[in-house]
Order: C-alpha cells, then sequence, then structure tokens
C-alpha cells in the first residue's frame, strides 16, 4: 500500500502464456499506471472504473520480474514487483485447483452459522410457526447450492454438455406461408477445407430452403480453399462466389459478397462456423409473426477442436446502451438488406469490429419494435487457435476498432461522452457528459438512526465532486434527541440541505412522493440512508446516463461492507417475484458477459440509489402507494419500461449498502404477510412481465441468476405439483 494506489490481488499466471495481473483501488485522481519487465516498458490493458483498477500484462517465458510503477505529474513511483518463474505460477495454479472445493466447505458453513446466528438474533430460535416452512426450505436450497445440486454452469463444458442433452428446447416445425429469400454472407481467406465444408453444408441442411450462400474469396494463397470453392460453386445453384484479384480484408469481402446477394434479407456467417439445421426456419417463423422485423439475431455457442459444444451466450432482447457497451448481438442474424444498402454494408478500418460497427448503424435506422431477438442458440462459433473465439487477446485491433465504433455511434448521435476500454476486452464503458449541470435532488428516508444517516452524508457532502445539488431528507416519525441534533447540524452548515417531515406510518413509496413534491432539482436521486459512497463522481455519471432521452432508471452497483455485490441490477421473476442479480459475488467479479464490468439495460434496478429524470417520474406518477415496503422500485422501473424507456445499471458507480438496517427484516409473521402481500399484488399487476424479463434470457433459471436448471422447466413443474 502506498498514498496512490490499494493493491487488492495480484498474480502471474499461466505455466505456457505467463500473464500478470493487478486489481486495486486509486486513492488519487488523475494518475497513471505502467508495467516494466526487466525494467523495460511493456503494453497492457487496464479497465479504470472512477477509483478502481483492473491491470493485466501479457509476458513471454523469459522475463524475470515484473514490476508496477505509478505515474503522477510525470514522476514514477514502484508499487511493487514480482518474480516470474515456473515455480510461482505452478503455485498459482495448485492454488486456484485445491481453493474451489476449500472455499466450498467454508461456504456451507459460513451458511450454517449464518442461519443460527439469524435464527438467534431474531428468535431466539422461537420462530413463529407460520415461518418454520419458509426457513427450512431456504436453508436446504443454499445447502444444496454449495454442492451444486440444484443448477448447472454454463461455463462448465461439462454441465452446459448436460443441459443440451436434457433440457435444450427442440423446435416444432411448421408451415410458412411467408418465405422470403435470405442471402448469407460468408467472407472466405485460407480456410481448410474441413471447415469450409461443415460451414457450407451446415446451410445447404437447413430446413427452410428458400435461402443462397455467398461468398467471397479474398484472394487466398491456399489452394484447398480455392479448390473447395469451386467444388461447391458448382454442386447448388444457389451458391455464389466472387473471387478478389488482391486480399482486401473481411469488411471489403464482406461488402462484395452483399453485391452478389438478391435476397429480401442477409445473414453474416463467419467461414470457418456452423449453423443448426433450424437457424433460417427460426428467423422466418420470427418474420410470419411480424413482416415488419428488420434485425433478428439469436443465441451462439461456440465449439472447441474436438467439435463439442461450450462457452454459451444467452442474450437479452434489444438492449440499446449494452449494445453500445460491446457487441453482445455477433451471431446468428438476419438483416433487411435494403437497411443494409442504405447504411453501405461494412466499413473498412473496422476490421476486427466490423460488426459491431455495423450493428450500432444498422439499428439507427430502424425502430426497437422491428428489432427481434429469439432465444435459441442458432449458430456454433469455432474456437481455432488464433482466432478472436479463442482469446479476444489474439486480435487486439479488434479492440481498438470496437472503440472507435462505439466513438464513431455517439458522435452521430451528437452525444458527448468518454468511452473506457475494459481489460483486454471488446466492451466499453460510456460515461456521458452534460453541457449543464441540472440540479439534483437526493431524497433520503430516514426514522432515527443518525449515527447512520450521519455517515451516508458524510460521504456525500466528501465524496460528490458534483456541485449542484440539494439533499432532502424526510423524516418519518423520529423520535430521537441526536437525531434532531443531526439534522440541525446539517441546516446550519449546508445551505443545500432541508428536512421535511412524513408524519405517517411508513409507506416508502408515499415518503418518495411527497418528497418530489418539495423537490427543486431537475433529476431526482432516491437514496437509503444506509449508504456510503464510494465513487466521488457518481452524480455527474449518474446524470449523464439519466439526461438521455430513451434512459428511464439509473441504478448503480452496491456492495455489502464485506466488499461482496449486493445489486448488479434487478431480474424479474427470479425468486417468484424480483432479485438482485450477481447478489454476494466478489466485488471485483466481471459478472456473466461483463455484466458487472460495463453499463447494461435490466428491467428494473433497486431505489436504494436510483437517479431518473423529474419529468420522466412524473410522466408514471411516481412510486405506487400500494407497495409500502418492497417491491415499489421495481414497480416504478416497470411503469418506465412500459412508457418505452430503457433502465440501466451501472458498474463504475459503486455504493455500499447496509440493507434493510432502518426498517428491519421481514422475519415476524405480520411483515412476512406484508411481503407476500406485496409480491402477489407485483406479479397481479405485471403477470406478463414477471415470468418473461426481456433483458434475462429464458433459459436461465429463475431460482438463482444466470445458471441453468438441470430439468426441463415442465418437468420441475410437474414435480412441485405433484
Amino acid at each position: 500500500m502506498n498514498e496512490y494506489i490499494k493493491v487488492r490481488h495480484k498474480e502471474i499466471s499461466g505455466l505456457k502464456n505467463p500473464k500478470f495481473s493487478v486489481i486495486g483501488e486509486f486513492y488519487k485522481e488523475n494518475i497513471e499506471l505502467e508495467v516494466k519487465a526487466d525494467g523495460k516498458v511493456i503494453p497492457c490493458d487496464y479497465y479504470q472504473n472512477i477509483e478502481s483498477f483492473v491491470l493485466s500484462a501479457l509476458l513471454t517465458k523469459d522475463i524475470k520480474k515484473v514490476t508496477l510503477y505509478v505515474k503522477d505529474n510525470g514522476k514514477s513511483h514502484e508499487v511493487l514487483t514480482i518474480k516470474n518463474t515456473f515455480f510461482n505460477r505452478l503455485i498459482n495454479r495448485i492454488y486456484g485447483f485445491f481453493f474451489r472445493p476449500l472455499n466450498k466447505i467454508k461456504l456451507i458453513f459460513k451458511t450454517i452459522k449464518n442461519g443460527i446466528v439469524f435464527l438467534w438474533k431474531e428468535y431466539h430460535f422461537l420462530v413463529p410457526p407460520t415461518l418454520w416452512k419458509k426457513y427450512f426450505l431456504e436453508f436446504i436450497n443454499k445447502i444444496k447450492v454449495c454442492f451444486n445440486m440444484l443448477y448447472l454452469n454454463p461455463f462448465r463444458q461439462k454441465d452446459y454438455l448436460k443441459w443440451v442433452k436434457n433440457c435444450e428446447e427442440q423446435t416444432i416445425y411448421e408451415e410458412l406461408k411467408y418465405q422470403p429469400k435470405i442471402s448469407i454472407l460468408i467472407p472466405v481467406y485460407n480456410i481448410k477445407r474441413f471447415y469450409l465444408q461443415e460451414c457450407i453444408d451446415s446451410i445447404l441442411n437447413q430446413h427452410y430452403q428458400n435461402f443462397e450462400i455467398c461468398l467471397t474469396d479474398d484472394c487466398s494463397t491456399l489452394q484447398e480453399t480455392i479448390d473447395t470453392l469451386k467444388e461447391y460453386e458448382v454442386k447448388d445453384k444457389r451458391i455464389k462466389v466472387f473471387y478478389r484479384k488482391e486480399n482486401g480484408h473481411i469488411s471489403r469481402a464482406s461488402n462484395d459478397a452483399l453485391k452478389i446477394a438478391t435476397g429480401e434479407f442477409v445473414g453474416l456467417m463467419d467461414n470457418d462456423d456452423v449453423i443448426t439445421p433450424n437457424a433460417l426456419y427460426e428467423m422466418v417463423l420470427a418474420l410470419n409473426k411480424n413482416k415488419d422485423l428488420d434485425l433478428i439475431y439469436s443465441d451462439e455457442d461456440k465449439i472447441d477442436m474436438e467439435g463439442k459444444r461450450c462457452e454459451p451466450h444467452f442474450k437479452p432482447d434489444y438492449s440499446p446502451d449494452s449494445l453500445l457497451g460491446g457487441n453482445y448481438i455477433c451471431h446468428f442474424e438476419i438483416l433487411r438488406k435494403k437497411i443494409m444498402d442504405e447504411i453501405g454494408g461494412f466499413r473498412v478500418g473496422y476490421e476486427g469490429a466490423q460488426d459491431h460497427d455495423l450493428f450500432l448503424r444498422f439499428v439507427e435506422k430502424t425502430t426497437p419494435d422491428r428489432i427481434c431477438h429469439i432465444p435459441k442458440i442458432l449458430y456454433h462459433w469455432r474456437k481455432i487457435p488464433g482466432s478472436t473465439a479463442d482469446t479476444v487477446e489474439n486480435k487486439e485491433y479488434a479492440i481498438k476498432a470496437g472503440k472507435m465504433a462505439v466513438v464513431d455511434a455517439l458522435k452521430r448521435r451528437k452525444l458527448d461522452a468518454d468511452v473506457l476500454v475494459p481489460i483486454a476486452s471488446t466492451q466499453y464503458v460510456v460515461n456521458y457528459k452534460v453541457s449543464k449541470d441540472p440540479k439534483i435532488s437526493i431524497i433520503i428516508p430516514t426514522k432515527d438512526l443518525a449515527d447512520l444517516l450521519r455517515k451516508c452524508l458524510i460521504s456525500i457532502y466528501q465524496k460528490t465532486t458534483y456541485k449542484n445539488f440539494e439533499v432532502i431528507v424526510v423524516n418519518n416519525n423520529s423520535c430521537e434527541d441526536e437525531t434532531y441534533e443531526l439534522f440541525d447540524y446539517y441546516k446550519k452548515n449546508h445551505d443545500n440541505f432541508r428536512v421535511i417531515d412524513a408524519n405517517f406510518p411508513f409507506n416508502y413509496s408515499k415518503i418518495n412522493n411527497l418528497a418530489v413534491k418539495e423537490s427543486k432539482g431537475e433529476y431526482l436521486l432516491f437514496l437509503n440512508n444506509d449508504t456510503i459512497i464510494k465513487t466521488s463522481r457518481w452524480l455527474d455519471i449518474m446524470v449523464g446516463y439519466a439526461s438521455q432521452e430513451h434512459i428511464g432508471a439509473v441504478g448503480v452497483k452496491l456492495l455489502y461492507p464485506d466488499d461482496t455485490v449486493q445489486h448488479g441490477g434487478v431480474i424479474l421473476g427470479l425468486g417468484d417475484s424480483a432479485a438482485h442479480a450477481f447478489s454476494g459475488a466478489p466485488y471485483d467479479s466481471y459478472g456473466m458477459y461483463g455484466r458487472l464490468l460495463v453499463p447494461y439495460n435490466y428491467s428494473a434496478v433497486t431505489a436504494a440509489c436510483m437517479m431518473v429524470s423529474k419529468k420522466k417520474f412524473l410522466s408514471v406518477k411516481g412510486f405506487d402507494e400500494n407497495l409500502k415496503v418492497a417491491f415499489n422500485d421495481v414497480d416504478f422501473c416497470l411503469k418506465l419500461l412500459d412508457k418505452k424507456y430503457y433502465n440501466i445499471f451501472l458498474p463504475q458507480v459503486v455504493v455500499y449498502h447496509f440493507e434493510s438496517k432502518t426498517r428491519g427484516y421481514d422475519t415476524t409473521t405480520q411483515k412476512y404477510q406484508q411481503l407476500l402481500n406485496e409480491i402477489n399484488y407485483l406479479n397481479s399487476k405485471w403477470n406478463y412481465l414477471i415470468h418473461h424479463d426481456p433483458f434475462y434470457n429464458k433459459n436461465f433459471s429463475l431460482k438463482k441468476s444466470f445458471v441453468l436448471d438441470k430439468k426441463k422447466k415442465e418437468e420441475k413443474d410437474d414435480e412441485e405439483n405433484n
């Protein structure tokens, strides 16, 4: 530790390909990091999340030591040095191998301990009979989770293959009235016969047969590639091949394929990948339900060198902000050719991120209701060593091209923003800027517990860089002298602080609606009194997002005091109503598909720290006062969603949250019944959304986030009913 940064984790990993990694936090702003190997500066990638960072650098085996420096005002300061030895890397590998089972045992004992402490603290072991079953089932489920008895890990190949065998949804074919021609565009360059054959055959073997295959050979020098193309060219009249006379790379080659396409829609494929037999049928089936669709995309996975499936990507429905953060659409997709021609196809100079750039330009020419997601895996992306599918580090130019595509998109949309690049990743953090500093009203409901509120207020006034804000504390029946002394102190010392009284029984929705009527801000920031601000530019970043026309509620990453995640977005249907994503994950976790790394659209976020413009708040008539305690924030977000606004979670803003300190937990029979009533109210009001969250793929479990169920949902329902 030094005056510049705090290092939380450091290591050199990888037996064959050493990699230097550091995770830490900044104590000062406007400093840079530099890595030297044996005294020479080497390139490194790092994601800077306002105050924290994740850094990595690839090494060679001959490097003896690696040193991390901090550069402040032109001067370098050494932070740490690690020796790069095979022994150290081997120890790290062994530690990782044994860490998982040891951590599982630790988790089991922690679960039992927490259960005992909870039952003693809340009931002295005298649990009301009405709650016995609830707590017993919760305990059994937690133990099952420890032993991995309930769920499958999608990124553990053995688990994923089990899910494919037992649970993957099968297609039931119907007759299609509307059968448009689909042109599959495939740029080809020096690909081995076997891979190219599998690629083309996967199209020829489609159930839906109204297609053409448009291949462009990008001046291949491998004869078997040329021979294979010529063989297939005469094999089927639907196969067209254009031969380039010079190598022009993937964008030019793809555009040449687009020129010879005659279909109403075009599909994009790589020359070594395959699509499933039902891929085109599923696309056209969606068009038969809505002929106005311009873009249709599916889920995908990868196939390893042994031909086994792995690493699925179960995607959300159209998410404009998630798309800025990275190309989550990827494959398989079909696009309306008329729009493809209008935007000029692929842009030269964006190779490596040409698809991402294309999608960002394409969606600007259509509307969200004309974009459809099919939650089925219709594409297998081959992991050939050296390809982007194998590791993104093999194509560093893709990272730079992707950032350029995002920057260009923001310029086209006339939006002023900074774009940060996460570590060794084609994902991007966008931070919008506002030309003026609109007033923000920070609304904090409270009842006594002055010490908690004091910590919250100190963090606001000491941390916040944004200047134009007011703090409104809503006093809900406080009775302790210390609380009123705290109110008086802040009234005397801060002219942007005031207290309003809410002298009625606790009703979170009513309390905040009252405060909004008294607020002077153009933007509203709802904040719990049991929070501590960690990110100094929290208001700058949040108002940047809240000011975007298409965005409704803006939420942030909440951490428990032990530095584990409390809130990473809200998933509908999780736990029968709605629950937080990634709860309990380490603070520095990237999350599934980078959801804890870059901004992502969610159906809802928590109001423990949530911003929205007052205009949008009033347009949906604020919080529903029928929801006095729970799910009022979820309901509010769904009202915004119903108005076609997109809610968003920002992992670059971090706030500590001492959850439910003020009101307590729902542990008494009365409170538990209140919770059940509000769950039923939410479910009946939003029934069509609760179990079909558009931003959470239906293939994932609704018992635990971002895992797969071991059995089909129909089988599980039958078992539960019996």
